[in-house]
């Protein structure tokens, strides 16, 4: 990611400007006024297109599908193989091939993020999709289904609304593999839902709700590493053998912190830090004897081995409690340009800005190297190219590191880099969490005019990159910033924003009471022309909720489907490969079972209608008129009458003399639509026709289908409620 060349000094804050779209709604970002949407335009509407996922047969030579998705997960440290989980990732590979959904439980450094990762290297060819890597750091449930949208279909600038999410998602076949989720209970049972083809493969936080009964997921504990491979890993990542008090020193740590694979990975830092002490005895000692030739006063052994051994062990190794919380001493060993990044990283809640933002901040000019120390010492995660600090470093530093005014002036220098032209959507999309963090740094230090020009300037930016759970959260701490400072024009627009995300993403009753408020202070401000655009989108909302409440079905009920049906169908379609057809033939026979019991059904359905009274064919019972004719043709029960059409004139003529009782009962039943199929695919039953046209019967052969020639119904017959199908010929 390049900086973007010009001095934030001398410019001039400009907001970023831009156009998306947003389900049936196009949204202007940026204007004087607040952002403004108006129902999209039919040329204007995307047309998404599913991107390649299905590859050929000839393909499968070339190794697995490579991964897609917006953002990679990272690897275990340094890159090395993992230890001691091939049964894990043999167990999950094999559940996700049956289109189960797995979720990741452990304690914090267990190797979560790092067993996702080698299980997603590995799952590239289970699913017709490939895989989808995922970040659920800080995301909400909607930006995930985003991140999932965009990475199996091509629309650039186009935010499916909770309607169209579900048919978007419903083809896609893909194993999803999501990292850090923080949506939990239903919230994450609907994501779920969504994509019923996905399986899914997630890690959450310690401490996570209990799954809820009858839920699409299953958990997988993922425990500490054994004592050999811990003692390998402390190994390889020391860089040498460990002698014999370093062994005994790391089986006490194994035994106190239960195998977490993390605590070895800082225990090597340790083991490294200790070796550049001795490193620097054993130069000190050199030079010693070796300055003016001086005689050497002690003896000492000719072997540098045995010498370095020997003020090995003048160095103490760390105590148990040093071990256990190693944070405070790693960071007393970093460099200074480490320590820099680890205190501005302090001061953004744990966010590290990318290297090229390091220069501007902290005048740091080699940012790569150290962040590449700070995850070398296991107090930073790399998750694609993007650095945070591990989990219980913040806590453990900020009563030790004063993070001081280290962040002052990030709001001002990122205010500018998310409104210059050559800064990218994509680029704001990935540092949204930076950006936040600034925020929240400035708003815990009693800056909020800094709070409230830096949520100004990223609050368009954050919309036109689609991060919209970044853009709400941003326009909240700039509310609170204006409510603070007294600023009621910037309370206003930060009212019409948030009733404009309400809006979009089809929260009624918050976007009105958030318009309601825009309208008002703005008047109250003697502004028309803001007051005019925030009832433009209060009228618009009130279209489209009466337009909802008309008939659309809500977006909630739209996005759930029978969970138990997903998982019963998925596992089929992920187990079949080109050329076994083995899905197929368990398709086939589930579907001639289900027919066969239809018929049964239908079979039942219609001698309980029939009843002991029908004696004969083409009698008509109270309730409606039963072709008894078409249910034996359909299912060779009993015999047909000759002529069915002098019976039905018969009835026709007892039908013209009933009572005015009669006749209201039968305008009752002729409510019915007459083209309807039964569950058995035979027609349904069809309404008594009128007394002057006996010609118009069914046949004794089949019923007739409808004609454009066939007699209108009585004036007193009513449309039926639902469209009539046609039967097929």
């Amino acid at each position: 990611m390049g900086q973007p060349p010009g001095d934030f000094r001398q410019e001039g804050l400009r907001p970023r400007t831009g156009e998306v779209v947003s389900g049936e709604l196009l949204l202007t970002v940026g204007t004087p006024d607040g952002s403004e949407a108006r129902p999209c335009p039919d040329e204007w509407c995307p047309e998404p297109r599913r991107t390649g996922g299905h590859r050929p047969a000839s393909a499968s030579a070339l190794g697995p599908s490579p991964a897609v998705g917006p953002l990679a997960l990272g690897s275990a440290a340094t890159d090395l193989p993992l230890l001691d989980r091939e049964a894990d990732t043999a167990q999950l590979l094999g559940l996700l091939a049956e289109g189960r959904s797995i979720r990741l439980v452990g304690q914090a450094g267990s190797g979560r993020s790092a067993l996702l990762a080698a299980v997603a290297d590995a799952a590239g060819g289970l699913a017709p999709d490939g895989v989808v890597r995922l970040s659920g750091h800080r995301r909400t449930a909607q930006d995930l289904l985003q991140d999932l949208f965009a990475a199996t279909h091509r629309a650039p600038g186009f935010r499916p609304d909770p309607h169209q999410l579900p048919e978007l998602l419903a083809g896609v076949g893909a194993v999803v593999v999501i990292d850090d989720v923080e949506p939990s209970g239903q919230e994450l049972e609907d994501l779920l839902a969504t994509a019923p083809e996905c399986a899914f493969l997630i890690s959450v936080a310690p401490g996570s709700p209990l799954l809820p009964l009858g839920s699409r997921l299953e958990d997988h504990p993922v425990a500490g590493l054994s004592r050999p491979a811990c003692l390998a890993l402390t190994a390889r990542l020391a860089g040498r053998q460990l002698d014999d008090a370093e062994r005994a020193w790391a089986v006490d740590l194994w035994f106190e912190s239960e195998g977490l694979p993390l605590r070895f990975v800082q225990a090597a830092a340790l083991l490294r830090q200790r070796d550049v002490s001795v490193d620097a005895l054993v130069a000190a000692q050199e030079d010693r004897h070796s300055v003016f030739g001086m005689v050497k006063e002690i003896e000492e052994p000719d072997d540098p081995a045995v010498l370095e051994g020997q003020l090995r062990r003048s160095v103490p190794l760390p105590s148990v409690a040093e071990s256990a919380a190693p944070a405070v001493r790693l960071a007393e060993g970093l460099s200074e340009s480490a320590k820099a990044v680890l205190r501005l990283a302090l001061a953004l809640g744990g966010e590290c800005p990318t290297a090229p933002h390091l220069p501007a901040l902290i005048d740091v000019g080699l940012g790569e190297s150290a962040l590449h120390e700070l995850t070398d010492c296991g107090l930073a995660v790399s998750i694609g190219g993007h650095h945070r600090l591990t989990a219980g470093v913040t806590e453990l530093l900020t009563p030790h590191w004063e993070p001081g005014e280290i962040a002052y002036g990030a709001a001002q220098h990122f205010s500018w880099w998310v409104g210059h032209s050559s800064v990218s959507t994509e680029q704001i999309a990935a540092e949204a969490e930076v950006v936040l963090g600034a925020l929240l740094a400035d708003r815990a230090a009693g800056r909020p005019e800094a709070v409230l020009q830096l949520a100004r300037a990223a609050a368009p930016a954050l919309a036109l990159s689609l991060r919209w759970g970044a853009w709400e959260r941003a326009l909240q701490l700039g509310l609170e910033a204006a409510r603070s400072t007294g600023s009621a024009v910037d309370e206003a627009w930060f009212h019409h924003e948030l009733g404009v995300l309400g809006l979009c993403v089809r929260t009624t009753e918050r976007a009105t009471a958030e318009l309601e408020a825009a309208v008002a202070l703005r008047a109250a401000l003697g502004e028309p022309r803001g007051s005019a655009a925030a009832r433009r989108m209060l009228n618009l909302l009130r279209a489209d909720t009466k337009q909802l409440t008309a008939g659309d079905p809500e977006p909630s009920a739209a996005g759930r489907r029978p969970v138990m049906r997903a998982i019963a169908q998925v596992p089929w379609r992920f187990r079949t490969t080109p050329g076994t057809g083995g899905g197929t033939s368990r398709t086939v026979l589930a579907a001639a079972a289900a027919v066969l019991a239809l018929g049964v059904l239908g079979t039942a359905v219609g001698l309980s209608l029939a009843g002991p009274e029908s004696s004969g064919p083409g009698q008509t019972q109270p309730g409606g008129s039963l072709d008894d004719g078409s249910l034996s043709g359909d299912l060779n029960l009993g015999t047909r009458s000759p002529s069915p059409s002098a019976s039905d004139s018969a009835s026709a003529d007892e039908s013209a003399s009933d009572s005015p009782s009669t006749s209201a009962s039968s305008s009752r039943t002729s409510k019915k639509p007459t083209a309807t199929k039964s569950s058995s695919g035979s027609p349904s039953d069809t309404p008594s026709q009128p007394p002057t046209k006996p010609s118009q019967a069914p046949s004794s052969t089949k019923p007739a289908p409808p004609t454009s020639s066939s007699p209108a119904p009585s004036p007193s017959t009513t449309a039926p409620t639902d469209p009539p199908t046609s039967p097929s010929p």
